[in-house]
Formats: structure tokens, C-alpha cells, sequence
């Protein structure tokens, strides 16, 4: 009876770990990308203007049973394809035309003006109509949208302006005073509009190319002022003030400095220019429809601020340039006057899409849209960028005429380094006449003595040319950094000569120590903080057109970060320039100085596990089996040495070979599209055509989507059989291939497209932004113009997706990947302090892995504090952050929240915060510390129950045990914490629910009572086993001791004597034995009593549990 209670027990706790780690059980469902010839969808009618009740026609024909939709979007201001209207059905026929009519309903907001019943109105600038259909899968938990259908159509409709629209009819007479209540409140909520408008506040760093800033202005809210902006734009009565520093004239022959683009993709009023001699050129665009324009002569000076002031007044331009106290002024009148209407398109600072800007800087700009006479656009946040540019070149100067001195010198430097340099003067002017040709002065040297001594001591490679002036960049940089790994950051203190040394490095050109200075500025790593000093480097190194130095720019815009203003616009001029240099990169991935960026983590030991060499034994074992014709390790050997993966250096020719022997093999698909590439392209193997042709049409054949794309390659580029190259386009991107997509994209866009010869930006923008989203380059960098511009009708301005998509694609840069494998390779060798100043390079350009093994670094060497938490945080506040981060942000707060009792409230607010991000993230840890915030008592935000599906009126108890339910979905193991935690949840709640009921209640009770009783019984039942196995060895000693005598005969002879007392004992022994075996009979009876109480506790606590 016993062992049954026991087995029952045993069954009841494993049933209930069974239903909890059947809670982290979760199956997930795949959709195949197939899809067959035979489908179709178009408009057979639709109407060309938004109007209410308007019928929309759809002929389609599916090849088997699909869903069909109908949707109607806006764009807005603020927003891009927001669905107003949304019709679906199902089609059960298979490969049947049919023609379905949809009812478009428009809602008020687009329909009418705003007024009292219609308050909430949409300023719609494109509206379109779009029909797509998607075939019926029933593995699939894909959302169907319009994004990832199969097939889709469009087309624009004419939409009337905001204050042209009619007024809605009333429903209902509203009071005299609620009406006037309405118009007071909407008055007070009009917001301020001016006719100054800062174009610019912070300097930008222009590198002459085709990247400036993009502005538009939109109509004003307020009619007064409207009424008088387009009176004026026939009569315009403008101004326009910008800073400019060149650092070069136009070398593209003429260079933008502001020009207009009109919604048509012409140049409108204004567009001002740079020429190749230094002169500006203004063009405009008369009222008669024709262009004009006039240069203005003025030789503008390099390394200097010039203020460039526009006045524009009627059909008369002014022009004034003031710098250092000079002032040009030039006055042009045109024939006719001038059409000027800023709303019409976008305005670029810099270079555009059709003109490159200028190689220098912008200051700030200001725009007056109804004129002005006095200009108040002063220049004072320039103040250290030029002075650090003019002490720039006196340092280029400086050690241009050293090297000259050293290198016409024939005798060795006789400098005793000993010596002070007022010493050693006063000793070469006495004896050596030669110091006659000593072209800077002393004061100079005494400026520049770190540089003039670190030029001292490389005379002899200056001599022999080792060193010039393009070498200096690196070696200085290679000088300083050496210095810092050596001491300076275990001191945590960076010197006076490391800060010169990368200084004159960054005069030199050299970007990596611009950024560096720009970072031991900003976060005071052994130095004292100056932001205006680490802005300073920073634009130098933007500048300089390097790829990190324009990401960290582009970062810091986009954060606003460390004293830079948050401009989204700012940020997008420098991420479309590393975009387009990520483009040209990508198709030299496969260089020995480019690497795909591995996501290692040195907080997490599973990930350098992972890493192996060379030399390793699991590569040596991948090559062995590669070496007996293993398909799966020839394959992994070859994408490991082609990519370098895993800490395995590049090898073209070997990554080449193992391709081969692979792809000969004639059973996997990818490496046989792989190699064919390489034949084709000629990459480590001679280039041939046919044979990697071959393999494409067998790839291909087999389902290789990528072959299919290579397929389109070949007869596009190289046969220039654009039909066939669509074909097979077409039937890859159908397939889900991003490359595709792009590709579609650009026959839409060049008007290459067969059958469809005219340009169309508006499909070509659709097959872009439908490849950005597996991460394509070039699809993220074109879509992103187009949202950036707002030029395209039924796309929205949204610079913020536009900057998210370039940020995404940019991180993924093999120059950048690169970096983090040399950052990576000096950790795993034991170089902490270079890795760290690698990771701080990558971290400080917001890439999000880097920050996080920058903070574990300053951890690891003991650096400050805020050195650790800085990187933290600037990897929680990314776009898409590591959960890992997210916790350490959340465990910093709920730290300080203990710690300190000002502000606990609101830091256990952010620390909550930080959860529901890592939550959300699915980090099984983030929902665990929610759960035990919230059981300490902590309100947890709205933002919580749609994360996890909870409602208004679920209690405490429920929302605990729907996020425990979610964390154990997402936790791999099956006996985990949430699981654990959320079974002592439920044991809580049942037992609570059991003890509400009197007869529940009773039965806990007697469970209590049973085990008990079950406790004791077994306690008595073990001491009298015990007892009994020692009367029994007592009894039988006499007995065994008799026998162990004589034989039998004296066993008989004492059988007599001994007798009685043996029959005595007996009789006490047998009154002992039956008082126990009543006990026992007793004991079992209350065991089998209380182990039925207890399987019915145990039966009902299940219930109450499940």
C-alpha cells in the first residue's frame, strides 16, 4: 500500500511537469514559395478620382484556389500606405477568368473638409487603388499583404486639396456654444508657423558627390499666410543665406550648392552653383516656362567662410558673398519674372541625384520664404572647425618643408636628441651655416614638437623615401595607437603627445584617427570631454569620404548624439553615400580586405566556441572528409574559405576548388550555381562561359531560385537578350529571390522592360522596396531616395524608414566586417586594448554588436564606468537592438533604483521599460524580470497587454501566467526557470481556489492530517521492524548454542531442564508478535485511509491545475 501512495504521488508531479513542458511547445508552419504559370490579375475598369461609391472591376484567373483583395491607400505627410478601404474574397475555380465588381467606400476623412462631425481628416497627397492575390496554402501563417503577394496591380487616383474638398452633410443641428467651444479649441491647437525657416544648423560635411541634404516645404496651415505664398509665386519675394567652406574648387565643372527639383524631375527657382574657377552661377525658371540663368564673376576663396546671401525679388537676383570683412555683391535682372513655388518638389543643400555637390562644408542656412532685408545668420558654431582646418595646413606646410630640408640634405641629422631645441639652434647657428634655409619658424616647431620630434626620429626613412607625405597618415596613426595599447589605457589616461600625434594624423588625411579623436573627446576615455572638439573631428573624418567616418556621422544624426542635432534628413545625406559605396563594395565581397560581419558576442561563450582556425581539428576532419568526396563537408569547406567564416582566413583559389568538386557531383544546387558564377565572372578560375551556362540551366532545373536569377545574369549582361533575362527574372522573383526583384526593378526603371517601354518608377520602386525588406543593397539605397524625396506620386516623405533601411544595409559593409574580424582575431590572441580601440571604431558608428563587446571590454580592463554603460545604452537605443542589451540597460537602472531613493520610481520605470523592448525581442530573460517587477509591485505599462494579448480586466494572477506562458514558449529547455516559476504560480492558484470551498477546504485539511498520521505510522512501523530483528537474534542464540555441543544426545539431555523456560519465552514472544501484527494491521489500515485522502487532494489540486 505503501509503495502505491508513493507511485501515485510520483504519477501526479510528473503529469504536471508534463503539462508544463508542454507548454513550451510550440510548431510553426512554412509556406512554399512555388507558384505555377496560369494566373493573372488586372482592372478591367476603375475609376481615375476618389469619389464615393465608385465600382472597381477586377478580372483575374488563379491556377488553383487563391484569396484576391482590394485596397485602398493614402499617403500622407507622416505616413506612406495607410489602408483606408480593404475587400476580400476567396476563388475556388482553377484556371477560370472571372471578373469581380468591389463597391469602394471611402471613409469621411478622405471624402470631406474638417468640421464639428467630421474632425479627424486625412491630408492625402496620393491615394491609390491596388488589387492582389495570393494562393491558398494551408501550411502558411503568413500574414497575406500586399507586400509579399504573387501577383498585384495598381493604379493612382486624383485626389481634391484639403481646403477644396466639400463639406460633409450633417447628421445633426449642433449647439450655438458647442460649436463655438469647437472653433475656439481648434484655434488654440493651430500651430506656429513662420516664414523663417532654418535649413540648417549644424555644419555638414560635403564630399563632393551626389549626396547633399534633402528639404521640403509643404503649404502653410494657416490661409492668410497661404493666400500670400501663392500669390507670390509669380511675384516671389524671397531670400536665402547659406555658409559655405571650400576646401576645393569643382572638379565636375559645376558643383551644387542649393538647387531646386520640381515635381517633374526639373530644375526649378533656385539653383545655385560652383564652378571649376570659383565662380557662382544662378539659374531660374521664368514665368514663361523657359530657364535662365547668369554667372556671377567672384573667385570665391578656399579655407575660408564665405556667407552666400540671395535675395530674389520679382525678376532682380542679388547675390553677396562676405568673407573676412570682404564683400561681393553682383545683381542680375531677368527678362521675365521669376516663377518661384518651394512646394513644387524638394530642395537639396549640396549634391542631388543630378548634380554633385561641393568638396567642403555647409554652415548654417536659413531660408526666408516671404524675404527679408536684414539677415541674422551668424556663423559661430564654425568657430574650432576652422581653426583646426588652418592649423591643418600650417602643419602640412611645416613638414612639407622638412622632408624637403631632410631629403636635399647628403649629411645625417647631427640633432642630439639630449639637447633642448633652443640649444641645439644656437649651436647649428654658430657652426653651420646651412640654417639660412630653414623655411618655418620656431615658433612653429615649438607649436608642432611632437610631430618634429617623431619627424626627427624617421630622418634616415624620409632620406631614403621610405616616408612622404601620403605615408605619414598611417604611420602616425600606427605611432599613437601603439602608445595607447601599451600604457595609457590600463592608466586609463591618454597623453598630450598620443592626442598631438593623432591630430597630425588626421591632418594627414587619415580618417580612422579623425573618428578615434572624435571618440576620446566625446566620452573622455583618459581625457577630459569637448564635445565642440570631437564634433570638429568628426566632420573632418565625414569629410575624407571614408566609410566609418560617414557612418558615424550618419549615426550620430540620427541618435542625436554627443551635441549633434537629431536631423533625420542629415543623417540620410551621409548614409545614401556609404549606401552607394556598399553597392560597389558588395561585388567585391570576395576580397582578402572584405569580410561578411559575423555576429560574435565575447559575452557569450557559446559564440567563441564556435569560432575555430586553420589548424583547428574540427577543420582538419572537414578536410579529411572533403578529401574522401563528402558532399555536405566539401560544401562547408568551400563557404568557409570563400566568405571566411567562423576565424578561417579567405582563399579564392581553394574556396574555388572545393566549389568544383562539389558542384561535379551533380546533386546539390547551390554549389553548382555557386561555381557557374565563379566560371562566368572569372573569379579564381578561368573564365568560361558555356560550361558555367550548363550548370545554370541544370541548377536551375533542379530548383535552384538563385540559378534561375543567374539565368536572367547571363542573357541580360552578357547576351543582352533582355526578353529571356526577364522571363527568368520574373520567375525567380516570384520565387521569393531578392536579387529578382532588383532586377525587375531596374528594367522597370531604365524603361528596358519588354512590351513595356516607357519608365515606370512607380512598379520600379515597388520591386525595390519589396527586395530591401530580405536586406538587398541596392534595393534598400533606391527605395530609401524615394522615401527620403517624397517624389513619387503615392509615395510619402518618411526619411526615418529611409535612414533605418540604409543603417541596416550599411552594417552589413565587408569593409566594416572587416574591422570586427581584426577587432575579434587581437581578443582571441590576447591584444585586448586593440580590440578594444576596434570595437569603439565600430561602436561609435552605431553598429550594435560592436557596442556590446566595446562595454564588456571596458569591463574586462577595468576602464570607467560610464565607458561601460555609454555603449549599453547606445546599443539599447538602436532600431533593432540585442536583447542582451536591453537587460544590461534594465539591471542598470533596477540598480539605481536600489540604490537611491530620488528618482526610484522613474529608474524602475526605465528598467521596466527595457524589459518590455527585450520582451518583445522574445528574450525568455526580459519576460522573467517582468513577471518578478510585477510581483514586487510595479505597475506594468499598457504596451504590455498587446504584447501578450492580455485585456483590461485581467487581474494580476492571469497577466503573471500569460507572460510565463509566453517566456516558456520561447525557452529551448523543458525544465526551465519560467517553467518552474510559472508551476509554483499555478500550484498558488489552484490551492487558493481549493481553500475557497468549505469541503475543498476540509479535504486540504484531512490531506494535511493523513500525511501526518502517514509520517508517524511509518516512524513506529521502521522502530518496531528494528525491535523485532533483535528479539529474534536474542532468541535464537540459546538454541543455535545448544546444538553447537556434543551431537543430539546432549541436546536431548537438556531439552528437559531448559524447556519450561523456552516454553514461557515462547509464550510471551507469541502475545508480543500478535499485539505487533495488530499494530501493523492497524498502521496499514490508517496508511491506506490516508493515501485515499490524499490521491483525492492530489485529484482535486490537478483539477484545480489544469
Amino acid at each position: 500500500m505503501l509503495h502505491s501512495f508513493i507511485y501515485g504521488s510520483v504519477v501526479i508531479a510528473a503529469n504536471i511537469m508534463v503539462h508544463c513542458v508542454l507548454q513550451a511547445i510550440s510548431t510553426c508552419s512554412s509556406q512554399s514559395g512555388e507558384s505555377l504559370p496560369g494566373n493573372f490579375i488586372g482592372f478591367d475598369s476603375a475609376p481615375d478620382k476618389v469619389v464615393d461609391g465608385s465600382m472597381v472591376h477586377v478580372r483575374y484567373q488563379c491556377s488553383r484556389p487563391c484569396q484576391l483583395a482590394v485596397e485602398a491607400v493614402v499617403s500622407t505627410l507622416k505616413k506612406t500606405d495607410e489602408v483606408v478601404f480593404s475587400r476580400k474574397w476567396i476563388s475556388s475555380s482553377a484556371r477560370v477568368q472571372r471578373i469581380h465588381q468591389v463597391l469602394l467606400r471611402w471613409p469621411p476623412s478622405v471624402l470631406y473638409q474638417q468640421d464639428f462631425f467630421n474632425r479627424q481628416v486625412l491630408d492625402t497627397h496620393y491615394v491609390t487603388v491596388r488589387a492582389f492575390l495570393h494562393h491558398l496554402n494551408k501550411d502558411t501563417s503568413e500574414a497575406r499583404t500586399y507586400l509579399n503577394s504573387m501577383l498585384s496591380i495598381h493604379t493612382v487616383l486624383q485626389t481634391k486639396p484639403l481646403s477644396e474638398r466639400p463639406t460633409k452633410p450633417p447628421v445633426a443641428c449642433p449647439s450655438w456654444s458647442a460649436r463655438l467651444m469647437w472653433q475656439m479649441n481648434r484655434n488654440h491647437q493651430c500651430p506656429h508657423e513662420s516664414g523663417t525657416v532654418d535649413m540648417l544648423t549644424f555644419p555638414l560635411a560635403s564630399t563632393g558627390e551626389h549626396f547633399g541634404v534633402v528639404r521640403r516645404f509643404h503649404p502653410f496651415i494657416n490661409r492668410d499666410l497661404e493666400r500670400t505664398r501663392l500669390h507670390a509665386v509669380t511675384q516671389p519675394s524671397v531670400t536665402l543665406s547659406v555658409w559655405i567652406y571650400l576646401l576645393k574648387w569643382c572638379h565636375w565643372g559645376l558643383c551644387g550648392i542649393i538647387h531646386h527639383v520640381d515635381r517633374n524631375h526639373s530644375y526649378a527657382s533656385l539653383l545655385m552653383q560652383l564652378t571649376d574657377k570659383g565662380d557662382v552661377i544662378i539659374q531660374a525658371h521664368v514665368t514663361t516656362g523657359e530657364d535662365e540663368a547668369f554667372r556671377a564673376n567672384m573667385e570665391l576663396p578656399l579655407w575660408k567662410w564665405i556667407r552666400l546671401d540671395c535675395y530674389i525679388q520679382n525678376s532682380k537676383v542679388l547675390l553677396n558673398a562676405i568673407w573676412d570683412g570682404q564683400n561681393c555683391r553682383r545683381v542680375y535682372q531677368f527678362q521675365d519674372s521669376i516663377r518661384y513655388d518651394d512646394t513644387d518638389g524638394y530642395f537639396v543643400i549640396g549634391g542631388g541625384r543630378y548634380l554633385p555637390g561641393i568638396q567642403g562644408y555647409f554652415g548654417p542656412t536659413k531660408y526666408y520664404r516671404f524675404g527679408s532685408e536684414e539677415i541674422r545668420n551668424p556663423k559661430s558654431p564654425l568657430q574650432d572647425l576652422d581653426k583646426t582646418l588652418k592649423e591643418c595646413q600650417d602643419m602640412k606646410s611645416f613638414t612639407r618643408a622638412y622632408l624637403q630640408q631632410v631629403t636635399d640634405s647628403h649629411h645625417p641629422s647631427l640633432i642630439n636628441k639630449g639637447v633642448s631645441t633652443t640649444q641645439f639652434v644656437r649651436l647649428w647657428g654658430k657652426f653651420r651655416k646651412k640654417i639660412s634655409t630653414q623655411t618655418w619658424t620656431w615658433e612653429k616647431q615649438h607649436d608642432y614638437k611632437t610631430l618634429f620630434h617623431y619627424l626627427q626620429s624617421k630622418e634616415e626613412e624620409i632620406r631614403t623615401g621610405s616616408i612622404s607625405m601620403k605615408e605619414l597618415g598611417t604611420t602616425l596613426f600606427d605611432q599613437a595607437v601603439g602608445a595607447i595599447f601599451i600604457t595609457e589605457l590600463a592608466e586609463n589616461e591618454t597623453t598630450y603627445e598620443t592626442i598631438s600625434l593623432l591630430q597630425a594624423s588626421s591632418c594627414f588625411g587619415n580618417p580612422k584617427a579623425s573618428v578615434l579623436l572624435a571618440v576620446i573627446f566625446f566620452s573622455g576615455l583618459g581625457h577630459p570631454i569637448d564635445q565642440q572638439q570631437g564634433q570638429v573631428f568628426s566632420l573632418i573624418g565625414a569629410a575624407s569620404d571614408n566609410r566609418f567616418a560617414l557612418m558615424h556621422a550618419g549615426y550620430k544624426h540620427s541618435q542625436g548624439l554627443d551635441g549633434f542635432p537629431k536631423d533625420l534628413d542629415m543623417s540620410y545625406s551621409y548614409y545614401s553615400n556609404l549606401g552607394a559605396q556598399s553597392i560597389a563594395d558588395s561585388s567585391r565581397i570576395h576580397e582578402n580586405n572584405q569580410y561578411s560581419p559575423e555576429h560574435i558576442y565575447l559575452s557569450n561563450q557559446e559564440d567563441l566556441n564556435s569560432l575555430t582556425q586553420e589548424t583547428n581539428d574540427d577543420v582538419q576532419f572537414l578536410k579529411f572528409r572533403a578529401d574522401r568526396g563528402d558532399e555536405e563537408s566539401q560544401k562547408r569547406l568551400g563557404m568557409m574559405l570563400y566568405w571566411g567564416q567562423r576565424g578561417v582566413s579567405k582563399n579564392l583559389a581553394s574556396a574555388t576548388e572545393w566549389f568544383r568538386r562539389s558542384a561535379m557531383q551533380m546533386k546539390d544546387p547551390s554549389m553548382m550555381y555557386n561555381y557557374a558564377m565563379l566560371l562566368m565572372k572569372g573569379l579564381g578560375v578561368k573564365r568560361n562561359y558555356t560550361r558555367g551556362f550548363h550548370l545554370l540551366e541544370k541548377a536551375a532545373a533542379m530548383g535552384s531560385i538563385n540559378a534561375l536569377n543567374g539565368l536572367g545574369w547571363y542573357y541580360g549582361v552578357i547576351l543582352k537578350d533582355h526578353k529571356n533575362a526577364v522571363k527568368y527574372y520574373e520567375r525567380a522573383a516570384l520565387k521569393g529571390s531578392d536579387d529578382g526583384m532588383f532586377n525587375l526593378g531596374l528594367y522597370h526603371l531604365t524603361g528596358n522592360y519588354p512590351d513595356k517601354p516607357d519608365r515606370n518608377e512607380t512598379a520600379a520602386f515597388q520591386e525595390f522596396l519589396k527586395a530591401s525588406r530580405f536586406g538587398h543593397v541596392g534595393a534598400s539605397v533606391k527605395a530609401a531616395w524615394y522615401l527620403s524625396t517624397g517624389s513619387l506620386k503615392g509615395v510619402s516623405q518618411d526619411v526615418e524608414r529611409a535612414v533605418i533601411m540604409l543603417k541596416t544595409v550599411c552594417e552589413q559593409n565587408g569593409h566594416l566586417g572587416f574591422m570586427i574580424r581584426e577587432a575579434l582575431q587581437a581578443y582571441l590572441q590576447g591584444f585586448w586594448q586593440e580590440a578594444f580601440v576596434n570595437y569603439v571604431l565600430a561602436a561609435e558608428s552605431g553598429l550594435g554588436l560592436a557596442q556590446s563587446n566595446a562595454a564588456h571590454l571596458c569591463k574586462e580592463l577595468n576602464l570607467s564606468h560610464d565607458c561601460q554603460w555609454r555603449y549599453h545604452n547606445y546599443s539599447a537605443f538602436n532600431h533593432d537592438p540585442h536583447p542582451s542589451a536591453l537587460l544590461k540597460m534594465g539591471e542598470y537602472y533596477q540598480r539605481r533604483s536600489s540604490s537611491t531613493r530620488e528618482h526610484s520610481l522613474s529608474l524602475v520605470g526605465q528598467a521596466i521599460s527595457m524589459y518590455v523592448r527585450a520582451a518583445s525581442a522574445g528574450s525568455p530573460q526580459g519576460m522573467y524580470n517582468l513577471v518578478v517587477l510585477a510581483h514586487q509591485g510595479h505597475a506594468l505599462p499598457p504596451s504590455v497587454r498587446s504584447l501578450f494579448n492580455l485585456s483590461l480586466h485581467d487581474d494580476e494572477d492571469i497577466v503573471v501566467e500569460k507572460i510565463l506562458l509566453r517566456c516558456v514558449q520561447t525557452e529551448d529547455e523543458a525544465v526551465s526557470p519560467c517553467c518552474l516559476v510559472l508551476l509554483g504560480v499555478r500550484m498558488e492558484q489552484a490551492w487558493r481556489r481549493m481553500t475557497q470551498n468549505g469541503a475543498q477546504l476540509l479535504l486540504a485539511h484531512t490531506a494535511l492530517f493523513s500525511t501526518c498520521v502517514i509520517a508517524v505510522i511509518l516512524t513506529l512501523q521502521t522502530c518496531l521492524e528494528q525491535r523485532d530483528a533483535g528479539h529474534r537474534v536474542v532468541a535464537l542464540r540459546p538454541r543455535t548454542s545448544s546444538l553447537s555441543r556434543d551431537g543430539i544426545s546432549l541436546n536431548r539431555q537438556q531439552h528437559g531442564i531448559m524447556g519450561g523456560i523456552f516454553s514461557e519465552v515462547g509464550n510471551q514472544w507469541i502475545m508480543i508478535l500478535n499485539g505487533e501484527q495488530w499494530l501493523q494491521q492497524v498502521g496499514d489500515l490508517a496508511v491506506t485511509l490516508s493515501g485515499v485522502c490524499l490521491c483525492a487532494f492530489g485529484t482535486t489540486l490537478l483539477y484545480h491545475l489544469l
